[in-house]
């Protein structure tokens, strides 16, 4: 069995920040989901890129909730790392936050989880590095992912069975 190297959750850790324009809104002046959404996979591709050191590719992404709207002329920041690592895939935790860049006033708008696979040139997926927790928030981050995991393996062989 070969031993796989561990990186540190810090290895991983990317923040992006990006000025929410007219273009990226709906006619309320609230920036559309979809937009969001993508500043989030950019920013989980990132962190998932710089842990594998190989291409990797999104499989899935949890349950979205907007807590609030994110206005025209809001600065939005993504920051991403990586939670936990299985074998080839990974868990990608992105928080979401809207700062009114007048006032100064930060808000927390939503979280995001993301499962990344690495790949080879084929698009085979690859064994990966382990990640390694070292401060109390991560091994919370760590211990919450394994259990966000273990939900959807078995939401998979439950919709499997039904299936068949």
């Amino acid at each position: 069995m070969t031993v796989r190297p561990a990186r540190p959750v810090a290895h991983s850790q990317h923040e992006t920040s990006e000025l929410i324009m007219p273009q990226d809104a709906n006619i309320l002046g609230h920036a559309f989901g979809g937009a969001i959404m993508a500043m989030v996979d950019k920013a989980a591709a990132v962190a998932a890129f710089r842990h594998a050191r190989t291409a990797c590719v999104t499989a899935s992404i949890d349950r979205v909730d907007f807590r609030e709207p994110i206005h025209v002329g809001d600065l939005v920041t993504c920051k991403a790392s990586v939670n936990f690592v299985g074998t080839t895939s990974m868990e990608i935790g992105v928080r979401v936050e809207a700062e009114d860049l007048i006032n100064g006033t930060r808000r927390h708008t939503n979280t995001c989880y993301l499962t990344f696979v690495a790949i080879d040139r084929n698009g085979r997926p690859v064994p990966i590095a382990t990640v390694t927790p070292e401060t109390e928030e991560q091994r919370r981050r760590y211990d919450a992912a394994q259990a966000r995991r273990r939900r959807r393996l078995e939401e998979r062989q439950d919709e499997a069975r039904g299936a068949s």
